[in-house]
């Protein structure tokens, strides 16, 4: 169904406060949203992560008494589980919220590897948590849908959650929102530049999303292997913490972690965790393109944010900074030669090659082919 219809009904049940972190099956959710209101708006907020979104909403109703709309990927649910169940639940504050989640790794629907588990698991999680779950079929008509959030509705009224799982294709829209930023160099390009300047010997983790693909697409291009790679397919916010313990055990290799600027800002205190180990063989790379692109586009919580000075006053040792191919032709080599722990942001711009492909190795074969690189 489109999505403004889906948001007419759902504020026809008093829901009038919306956040979450943006989810490729809700792009047309998400972009009706932004398209309306904007990513920071009193209405709608980005939040850093998904536990902070059922934090805005409860505080809404706390001030208004009228229930939040909280909007995720089923892989969030795990950034949700304390604040649902330590604040919202009928046995605590009993706090409703309106829960719409996207369904990635829907049992018998073809998917990325990371999904499979918590596909499986998604309907019987939320109910663990106390949540009555309906399912919007991506064959629903209007009065269907229509039906299930009446039943949603009055869940709301007797001050309980409710949750809308949402298939793939299930939700529509007529047009996009527009996403963009300033910035003029290619993500993949600046991936470029640091495999060009990293030792032969360097180990590499990237995180989730369109950056793990392109290391692996630049591995095969430069006819490299993927052996010192980990590729954190899921997990978003992790890959630090991974490559962070991961160079305080071989301290004889260099380690980069290749990571997004949405999912810094996910774990944000893992900068000043990173940064006060000070391990000298950690250089941690952010990719700044203001936006979750992997999911459709929308900014990041909060809007653009710069992320030397944040590294600065976490104690990162070395910080650097580039927006364009030749300030990071310059800054790579201070980098490399920089003391303690190492950062540098990059600005990249929005969008990717049309042909991306994907890892075409399991995550299993990945990690085992690292840790045989490791011996």
């Amino acid at each position: 169904m489109d999505a403004e219809l889906f948001l007419s009904l759902v504020e026809g049940l008093g829901v009038d406060f919306f956040a979450g972190v943006p989810d490729s099956l809700l792009a047309p959710l998400c972009d009706t949203l932004y398209r309306r209101y904007g990513a920071k708006h009193r209405r709608h907020v980005v939040a850093a992560n998904e536990g902070g979104a059922v934090g805005l909403a409860a505080g809404h109703y706390i001030a208004t008494g009228r229930p939040g709309l909280v909007y995720m990927q089923n892989s969030g649910i795990g950034n949700a589980v304390n604040p649902i169940a330590s604040l919202l639940h009928e046995d605590i504050y009993k706090i409703p919220c309106l829960f719409v989640v996207g369904w990635r790794g829907q049992p018998g629907i073809a998917d990325e590897p990371q999904h499979r588990f918590q596909g499986k698991i998604t309907v019987e999680l939320l109910e663990l948590l106390g949540i009555e779950t309906f399912v919007l079929k991506k064959q629903a008509s209007p009065d269907e849908a229509g039906a299930i959030l009446a039943q949603c509705g009055a869940l709301l009224e007797e001050r309980r959650c409710a949750a809308v799982v949402v298939e793939k294709g299930a939700l529509t829209q007529s047009e996009k929102a527009d996403y963009r930023n300033g910035h003029s160099m290619a993500r993949e390009r600046a991936l470029e530049l640091i495999l060009g300047a990293a030792g032969t010997d360097d180990i590499f983790v990237s995180t989730t999303g369109k950056a793990s693909r392109e290391l692996f697409e630049l591995r095969e291009k430069r006819g490299e292997g993927h052996e010192r790679d980990f590729l954190t397919v899921g997990s978003m916010g992790h890959a630090l913490m991974i490559a962070l313990a991961t160079a305080m055990e071989r301290s004889e290799r260099t380690v980069w972690c290749i990571d997004g600027d949405g999912a810094a800002l996910m774990h944000l205190g893992g900068l000043r965790l990173a940064a006060g180990m000070d391990c000298p063989n950690l250089i941690h790379v952010v990719l700044n393109n203001g936006a979750h692109e992997s999911v459709g586009g929308m900014p990041v919580a909060g809007g653009t944010c710069g992320f030397a000075p944040l590294a600065r006053s976490a104690g990162y040792r070395t910080v650097s900074c580039a927006g364009s191919e030749q300030e990071l032709a310059q800054e790579l080599p201070k980098l490399l030669a920089g003391q303690g722990s190492r950062f540098i942001e990059i600005e990249v711009a929005l969008g990717s090659r049309g042909d991306l492909g994907r890892p075409t190795v399991s995550p299993q074969e990945d990690l085992a082919s690292l840790r045989e690189c490791l011996k």
